[in-house]
């Protein structure tokens, strides 16, 4: 297993990769070295003087390819959360567990979320806290998932089918804040990963996303998200 969910890692691949092209690109060239300017007693009357050297043009470092610069890692707006130590506590939760694609990650999401809001409606059962989603297990192509709903307490009838009660996961965590579509996470998640790279910090293979903002209901292009990313034990938190 990597030290790292595969979407951090991968995504920090990709910025590397796109630092050394930007680097690159943007080397000055060398000036070519001209010879002196021969002095007057060199110079012989019925010489014809030598054309002067065409001045050198400046080279202007060509900008990084749209999409491969890796981001800042600084918070979206003034005051939220990034690296921010967290004190996770376990919850009730009723969950959807499935596994996904990432290039559909949304659309899965959405699609467990939905179900769990029908079962809530059904049962008069309030939702209590935000909708979160636990990624147990990652790949390069897909991964493993528990849409999840807080509760304040285990409903009177059991649920079946699809939806399960469980518990949510506990332990020191670092809160991370997105904002912006479902498909710029990955863009924090770069960021994420530097930041955890520059702390020396481990990181367990599970994450959580917990949406400030509905993902059902709000516009796709402007959620909120606060990302969980959960250290293990021989982690030091930053000061």
């Amino acid at each position: 297993m990597r030290s790292l969910p595969i979407r951090f890692v991968l995504r920090a691949g990709i910025a590397g990769a796109a630092f050394a092209v930007i680097v690159m690109l943007g080397l000055p060239q060398t000036a070519q070295a001209q010879s002196p300017a021969p002095t007057p007693a060199q110079t012989s009357p019925a010489a014809t003087p030598a054309p002067a050297a065409a001045p050198i043009a400046p080279v202007t470092p060509a900008p990084a390819p749209p999409g491969q610069a890796a981001p800042e890692a600084t918070p979206a707006q003034p005051g939220d959360a990034f690296g921010e130590s967290a004190d996770l506590t376990a919850k009730t939760i009723l969950y959807v567990k499935g596994s996904g694609t990432w290039d559909k990650a949304f659309d899965t999401l959405t699609a467990s979320f939905r179900k769990l809001k029908t079962y809530l409606d059904k049962e008069g059962i309030k939702p209590d806290g935000m909708s979160m989603t636990i990624f147990t297990a990652t790949d390069d192509t897909g991964f493993d998932y528990e849409a999840a709903v807080p509760i304040a307490a285990a409903p009177k009838n059991p649920p079946h089918g699809d939806i399960m009660l469980g518990q949510s996961p506990a332990g020191q965590a670092l809160k991370f804040v997105h904002r912006g579509s479902y498909d710029d996470l990955d863009n924090t998640y770069e960021a994420i990963t530097n930041y955890l790279d520059d702390k020396r910090l481990e990181a367990k293979d599970m994450f959580i996303e917990e949406y400030v903002t509905d993902p059902v209901t709000a516009d796709v292009k402007n959620l909120v998200v606060n990302v969980y990313v959960l250290i293990k034990p021989s982690g030091t938190s930053p000061g």
